[in-house]
């Protein structure tokens, strides 16, 4: 029962009430003739009357009640949940319709900043593709071009109308008369395509301009709404000739070319502005399959879309059927066609940093690199001619302030792109030693101090020297000449795994090392032979880390120099470093890479000879050089002191404007003479020494030099039992 109902004048006409009656379940609302109940807000009679018969006022006391009832009912919704029905039952009209409105309005405000997020009005200025980009090597030369053939955009009001009317006639008859959706076009294009096999899109200009401007290419029902949406945003705030002006300023029209004015200039060698109505009648034919139609490949498929477009024409309003028969096909001139390659491996790998200078627009633009043609060209040809088998090569030449003068990224770009010297991350193998011995050295180890090079087991692991070649003890410079891995590993023991992966770090090596692996200082991590070079241009420039970079910067001034965040080793850690690397060219496994000047390197060997690698540096070049097999198959013969080493010598030589280099120097005697030579890194039995056919042959008793004395061959051999010269075998002496 409502709470109103059991109020006593529903059940009593009005009259004198007993007000000692017991009304069981009644609110009292009387009180006896001639009292005073005067208080503010309380709901009475007019006290002092001496009427009895006075009745309260039953209006103020409905006012009161509708409003508990109020109160009441909301207290009860309150505990009931927003998904049961009962909770919607009684809402009022205005309840709905304020809440429907709201609805409404939040939706309209979300969907206008979706928009304004995913389709901004501005990006419909931009074009469609990145424009075309000419890469130029330091000097000039032009290296490769890359990028779609894009042109500045036209204007409606410049046109004449014969090129707008295909155009219209053949995507979007109703353009200036529908609001960006066209349901008659799509009905008729459905018409079309089931009455006449002709297959015509129901896609307005503005759905077009939607699609291929900010949606992807793909087909499904989200697209197709989004496509719309967009479409009505467009129209909404862009004039029907802006619309028009960024479709055609960005349609694809085949061959890499994009836009209007890009496309008539590539096909026809004319402005849009002068096209002829036979012109303008082709190009709008390839908007639909641009690939297909493509004029300057497929000229007959080119014509018979034509035709159909002529027909448009007429079906349009544009043209008569004389006309249109009368319409002659145009003839093609695509003297700009493009003659440079899209790509090298240093263009694609300088591709992005150009194109970050270069910015977006639709102007083209070039852009001046670091690589030195002739460099380039050296590097080139030096790898060509290498003996590599199956296997693939890399090169990668940079100055000591990462400026990068040649790159070579496998044997054949044609046949595989993908670029080993910056992509593939391989194995460094002993070359990883450098920053092992650079922490030895930062802790104060000097290049005469001696280390075990006697076997031992690192927990689960034992490190083994190739060829079973230990002695008592070894100094550090032998045993990064020598390639020691017992030595390296004793060493990296002794200086910290973190001390070496810092000191990688600090070098610029951003590759995964992991900790608590002994196993590191023999290079088993994996790095690109670019960052590998980079980390030894930072010891070349004794300023590290380096940043190989294939745009040149101006050198900073000497505010900036002191602010820039470098570091550097202290005159004695470098020249100790130096030491070293030079002892590994002279008398160490990288023999193969000796000049006559100074030069400095580290041969690697992955496990296995699954790569092979040589590093090092001379004059202003810092150059590294990988050999190896894609599929990471291990080499047969080949290590980082033979053929990368010699790589490596041939291009300094010819970088240094040496056609070949001196006689190598006199050997000096080891300071530990019993120190092995590990095989591991000069795997292949000759190593030459000079361009005159003077070889080592290294054997297990020991050395053997073939050489000429005064034109007579001789092998000249070092064994335990002395020095012995004798006529090379199978010559006789005249």
């Amino acid at each position: 029962m409502a709470f109103r109902d059991r109020l006593p004048w529903r059940k009593h006409d009005a009259g004198p009430v007993d007000r000692g009656a017991s009304h069981a379940g009644y609110y009292p609302l009387h009180e006896s003739p001639g009292s005073i109940w005067d208080e503010p807000g309380e709901l009475r009679f007019r006290s002092g009357t001496a009427n009895p018969a006075t009745v309260p006022d039953y209006d103020a006391w409905d006012r009161r009640l509708d409003h508990v009832e109020g109160q009441i009912e909301q207290e009860e919704r309150k505990r009931q949940r927003w998904w049961l029905p009962a909770y919607w039952r009684g809402r009022r009209k205005r309840w709905w319709a304020a809440r429907i409105v709201a609805g409404l309005l939040l939706m309209f405000i979300l969907l206008v900043g979706w928009l304004a997020i995913t389709a901004p009005l501005s990006k419909s200025l931009e074009p469609i593709a990145p424009a075309q980009l000419t890469i130029l090597a330091a000097d000039g030369t032009p290296i490769a071009r890359n990028g779609a053939i894009v042109d500045e955009p036209v204007k409606v009001a410049d046109l004449p109308d014969h090129v707008i009317e295909p155009f219209l006639a053949v995507e979007d008859r109703r353009f200036y008369s529908h609001w960006g959706i066209d349901p008659r076009g799509i009905a008729r294009a459905l018409w079309t395509n089931l009455t006449t096999g002709r297959t015509q899109g129901g896609s307005t200009i503005t759905q077009q301009l939607a699609k291929f401007t900010f949606l992807t290419p793909e087909q499904s029902m989200t697209r197709k709404a989004r496509e719309a949406f967009i479409a009505l945003w467009l129209e909404s705030w862009l004039t029907k000739d802006e619309i028009l002006e960024r479709y055609l300023s960005n349609a694809y029209f085949g061959d890499n070319t994009y836009g209007l004015r890009a496309a008539s200039l590539h096909y026809f060698y004319r402005q849009p502005e002068k096209l002829k109505p036979e012109q303008a009648a082709m190009l709008a034919g390839l908007v639909q399959a641009p690939s297909r139609y493509a004029p300057t490949k497929h000229y007959d498929r080119a014509r018979a879309r034509m035709d159909e477009v002529k027909i448009s024409l007429v079906d349009a309003g544009y043209l008569t059927v004389e006309e249109a028969r009368a319409m002659p096909y145009p003839k093609v001139d695509s003297r700009t066609r493009n003659e440079l390659p899209t790509g090298t491996y240093f263009a694609d790998w300088a591709l992005p940093a150009a194109r970050q200078i270069a910015g977006n627009g639709y102007s083209r633009q070039t852009i001046t690199t670091t690589l030195d043609s002739r460099l380039q060209r050296i590097a080139r040809n030096v790898t060509a001619n290498a003996r590599l088998g199956g296997a693939q090569v890399a090169l990668v030449a940079m100055r000591p302030n990462g400026e990068v003068v040649a790159m070579i990224g496998g044997k054949d770009y044609a046949a595989s792109p993908f670029n080993r010297a910056t992509q593939a991350r391989r194995q460094p193998g002993s070359t990883f030693k450098l920053f092992v011995y650079l922490a030895a050295l930062d802790e104060g180890w000097e290049p005469g101090d001696t280390i075990s090079n006697l076997p031992f087991e690192a927990g689960s692991y034992r490190p083994k020297n190739s060829g079973g070649s230990y002695s008592d003890s070894i100094t550090l410079e032998d045993a990064f000449a020598r390639s020691s891995n017992v030595a390296a590993v004793r060493l990296f023991n002794e200086v910290g795994d973190k001390r070496v992966i810092a000191m990688a770090r600090s070098l610029g090596v951003t590759a995964k090392l992991p900790e608590g692996d002994p196993s590191l200082a023999l290079g088993t991590t994996t790095m690109t032979l670019l960052e590998l070079t980079s980390a030894y241009a930072g010891v070349a420039a004794n300023s590290f880390p380096v940043e190989p970079r294939a745009i040149p910067v101006e050198e900073a001034g000497w505010f900036d120099w002191i602010w820039d965040g470098k570091s550097s080793f202290s005159s004695s850690e470098h020249d100790a470093i130096q030491r070293m690397l030079r002892t590994a060219v002279n008398r160490g496994t990288g023999r193969a890479a000796m000049l006559s000047g100074p030069n400095y390197g580290k041969t690697g060997t992955s496990q296995d000879n699954r790569d092979a690698i040589f590093v090092g540096y001379a004059g202003d070049l810092v150059v590294g050089v990988w050999i190896g097999n894609d599929d990471n198959s291990p080499l047969k013969g080949v290590s980082g002191g033979g053929t990368p080493a010699r790589i490596w010598r041939d291009f300094m030589r010819q970088a240094q404007g040496k056609a070949s280099g001196g006689r190598a120097p006199k050997r000096k005697a080891p300071v530990n003479p019993t120190g092995p030579v590990q095989p591991m890194d000069i795997p292949e039995p000759v190593v030459p020494l000079d361009d005159k056919g003077s070889t080592l042959r290294v054997r297990d008793e020991g050395l053997e030099v073939s050489t000429e004395v005064e034109g007579i061959p001789l092998d000249i051999r070092l064994d335990d039992g002395g020095l012995s010269v004798s006529p090379r075998e199978g010559q006789t002496q005249p």
